[in-house]
């Protein structure tokens, strides 16, 4: 009794596992809204975000269709909320807690949000206008009073300089004094005018110039700086302006002035023809000042009341005009059945999600008290459902690594479960150091801890988006990182002697090694062959010996170089196994033996072996014998050659060994190239015309029923012919050998020659790390080493600079610059090398319609 609930439990997981790795399993329902619950319906759809529609109306203009009326209200009203966000956001009032989740309102309430929207954008276009109309009037007084006051001085200057003079000239000569003022001027009994006004500073050389060349020197121009800067009523930015005074002989003259003034945009101000009257005037202007001052001030209570007042409301209006929008554009891709009384819709849906999309339209129903309730009904079809992989926070960034390179086919194996190993172990393997994993992994720690806050998530910055967002890969990179700086034993370009080194310098003294060559040699050579020199291994990692070695770099280049063999090999031959998950799932079977098995065959009996030799030598070849140790690359080379007589053999029967593997590999090249095509074309010429067998009995597919029955059966003995259409509503699509065999073709050149260059890709892992290591080094012994060497009084204060100096260098250089690196390599190594050898990622994302997922315009813009 108790066993039919442990396998029930069974398949639940089983279900789940599938889901993560393949996505979740989709279906095509159609919905059946009736026209007065189709609303609240897809309301509460949007709400779930369980569906994806599908537009039944493709040959209908987006004006044609039923409800574009509401839609161009919503827009009306998106207009009206920007116009209201911009003044918000220019009065610098902040909006109330946007975690608000507003329901939908109904159709007959959007009449009044569309009637409250408008009140207030007069209320608000009156108060902004009244405001501006005062700002203006208040810039000219205040551009009237500078003039007034500048001007004074021009007039004062000129009667000075008439007072000083010793002698008066009846009719002085324009040769002696070009800048004759006005008071000249009207001793010689001439009809003077003036002008004054204000000009932009940049505009005056100009201005000028104009002046004499137009007025043929008949004007005199005085002007000044204004010492404080004016508000441009136009942009509202800050200007320098300029007051000048333009004396002019003539009304023709005066004409042109004028027209000079208009073309330069000029302020003109009326000029007073006395000191009473300029004294009366800036009296008057002071006063005005004053008022103007008190009621702007005032408006500017009242329209800051006003904005608040919205400020508080706004947010909500924009999620339920964004919703309400939604809607109506989802109401527009349904249709009307044949009664025009009920609407259908086809939504992609998870299977899983069928028992809540029936209870949301349930509720929909409920809500709107609709008498007859909505219902969903599943469709089968042919068409290529859209792929759906559920992730939380912490899969996402992965499974958007992987969505860069392609969306997964329908539920094909899905890399992002591998991924998040793999990722950040292959990056660390290029970045492996204890120091900057740990930095890069305690930066990543506190995004992750504050990751709810605002200020970190909503702010504008792209680059700073981009690390927030993935700050789960940093944090899993740091980790790694610290792992294979610990294998490394790298710390900062510093060995870490934690366990005490395996090597000992004691023994050589003892046995009268080193007493003939101490004297005269600066290198010393450590033998492992006499006794107490090597005690045993390191217990982690690389012995912090070799950091003080001179042959370190040759043996890390040796370590490292054929590390990076194993693991590529490793993560090639992972690609290939993951393969047989999408065979089995799809049905094909045949692909397991004409495809897979090749390329494995391949795989293994080339470059497995060479892992092979590599792990052999490492544990058969010891101290003693490792000078006479032959050399792999050579005995690889040699495989191919078939030339194993020339050189010592690695192990015994090694030749015969290297022959018949490298003839299986041979052989399975063929195999890969003609088993499919050749076999696909005997399923649907040959098979065909001798008919399906099945034991002793012939079965005659006559009938529809038959014919389902045998396609069925055919599905579940993994003997479906998904390469080409076998029903009779599909026999158009014929099955084409050519092109099959085209097809194959190039997946065979691509496989066999990738498996070289793949594998030779795989160096980037040494290459990268020896780069991050070395650069770790220079930026030590050029940096830090030179602060810790000063042994003066002032070294400590020297080396506060210097450390400074190296941790900006660390951070910009070692962290962010290679670590960009190494991530963009990991990268390669996972799009090209790993998932081409089972990912297609071909397929469609799923985008379901929900309201969480809309994009916002006023977000884009950075009004909210």
């Amino acid at each position: 009794m108790l066993a039919r609930p442990r396998s029930r439990g069974v398949s639940e997981a089983t279900v789940k596992m599938c889901s993560l790795l393949r996505g979740e399993e989709m279906c095509l329902a159609q919905l059946f809204l009736q026209s007065g619950s189709a609303y609240d319906c897809i309301s509460e759809l949007g709400e779930l975000g369980l569906v994806e529609f599908r537009d039944l109306n493709p040959n209908v203009n987006s004006f044609q269709r039923k409800h574009v009326n509401e839609i161009k209200k919503c827009e009306e009203m998106e207009r009206i909320l920007g116009y209201l966000l911009r003044e918000i956001k220019k009065a610098d009032i902040s909006l109330p807690d946007r975690d608000v989740n507003p329901v939908t309102p109904l159709p007959k309430h959007v009449i009044t949000i569309m009637e409250q929207l408008q009140r207030l954008e007069v209320e608000l276009g009156e108060v902004t206008r009244n405001k501006e109309k005062l700002q203006k009037n208040l810039l000219e007084l205040t551009e009237y009073t500078h003039m007034l006051r500048i001007t004074r001085s021009f007039v004062q200057r000129s009667a000075e300089r008439e007072h000083l003079e010793a002698q008066y000239e009846e009719f002085p000569f324009l040769e002696k004094d070009a800048m004759m003022d006005y008071s000249s001027m009207q001793r010689l009994g001439a009809k003077l005018g003036f002008i004054s006004g204000l000009i932009q500073r940049v505009k005056i050389e100009a201005f000028e110039r104009m002046l004499w060349r137009v007025c043929k020197g008949y004007t005199i121009l005085s002007y000044a700086e204004v010492e404080e800067y004016l508000e441009d009523p136009d942009t509202g930015e800050p200007m320098q302006s300029v007051v000048f005074l333009i004396s002019y002989w003539g009304d023709q003259i005066g004409q042109k002035v004028k027209k000079i003034c208009d073309c330069y945009h000029c302020h003109l101000y009326p000029y007073p023809s006395s000191n009473e009257e300029r004294n009366d005037v800036v009296e008057g202007l002071r006063t005005r000042i004053q008022d103007l001052h008190t009621v702007l001030h005032r408006t500017e209570d009242y329209l800051k009341q006003v904005l608040i007042k919205a400020s508080e409301s706004v947010y909500t209006w924009v999620i339920q005009v964004k919703k309400m929008k939604a809607i109506y554009y989802i109401l527009n891709q349904c249709s009307f059945d044949v009664t025009n009384k009920c609407l259908i819709a086809e939504v992609w849906c998870p299977v899983n999600d069928i028992p809540t999309l029936r209870r949301a339209l349930e509720e929909g129903s409920r809500k709107s008290g609709a008498t007859v309730p909505s219902f969903v009904n599943r469709l089968p079809t042919t068409d290529t459902p859209p792929t759906l992989i559920r992730t939380n926070k912490f899969t996402s960034g992965f499974q958007n690594i992987v969505d860069a390179y392609g969306v997964g086919t329908y539920r094909e194996v899905n890399p992002a479960p591998f991924t998040i190993i793999t990722f950040p172990f292959l990056f660390a393997v290029m970045f492996g150091d204890l120091g900057h994993g740990a930095i890069m992994f305690l930066s990543a720690a506190w995004m992750v801890l504050y990751e709810n806050n605002r200020k970190l998530k909503n702010t504008r910055n792209e680059i700073w988006n981009t690390f927030f967002e993935g700050r789960y890969i940093i944090l899993m990179m740091g980790l790694f990182s610290i792992y294979t700086g610990l294998i490394y034993n790298d710390c900062f370009s510093k060995s870490l002697n934690i366990f005490g080194s395996g090597w000992s310098v004691r023994a050589m003294f003892e046995n009268n090694v080193w007493d003939s060559v101490i004297s005269g040699n600066g290198v010393l050579t450590l033998d492992p062959n006499i006794t107490g020199v090597f005690k045993g291994p390191y217990p982690l990692g690389i012995d912090p010996i070799w950091n003080l070695a001179s042959n370190r770099l040759t043996f890390l280049n040796s370590y490292k170089m054929k590390m990076s063999v194993i693991l590529g090999i490793i993560h090639m031959s992972f690609g290939v196994v993951l393969s047989t998950f999408n065979h089995l799932h799809f049905r094909k079977k045949y692909n397991l033996y004409l495809v897979f098995l090749p390329e494995l065959l391949f795989m293994l009996c080339l470059f497995g072996y060479l892992v092979f030799m590599i792990l052999y030598k490492w544990l058969f070849f010891t101290v003693k014998d490792s000078r006479h140790a032959p050399s792999i690359l050579i005995q690889f080379i040699n495989m191919f050659l078939m030339q194993s007589d020339t050189m010592q053999p690695l192990y015994p029967g090694q030749a015969g060994l290297q022959v018949f593997l490298l003839v299986i590999a041979l052989l399975s090249v063929p195999v890969l190239l003609l088993g499919k095509p050749v076999y696909l074309y005997w399923l649907q010429n040959g098979s065909h015309r001798l008919g399906m067998y099945r034991g002793y009995e012939r079965v005659r597919r006559n009938s529809e029923e038959e014919l389902y029955l045998m396609r069925a059966h055919d599905m579940e003995e993994g003997s479906s012919l998904s390469d080409f259409s076998t029903s009779g509503e599909h026999n158009t699509e014929e099955f084409n050998f050519a092109d099959e065999f085209l097809h194959q073709a190039i997946h065979t050149i691509e496989y066999c020659l990738g498996c070289v260059s793949n594998t030779a890709s795989y160096l980037r892992l040494w290459a990268l790390s020896l780069a991050h290591a070395q650069l770790s080094e220079v930026l030590w012994a050029m940096v830090m080493r030179i602060g810790l060497r000063m042994d003066t009084s002032l070294g400590v204060l020297f080396l506060v600079p210097v450390f400074g100096l190296f941790a900006v260098l660390t951070v910009s250089i070692l962290l962010v610059m290679e670590g960009l690196s190494a991530f963009l390599h990991a990268l390669r190594l996972h799009w090209v090398e790993f998932q081409n050898k089972f990912y297609s990622g071909t397929g469609v994302k799923f985008c379901p319609f929900s309201f969480s997922l809309l994009p916002s315009s006023f977000e884009h813009d950075g009004l909210l």
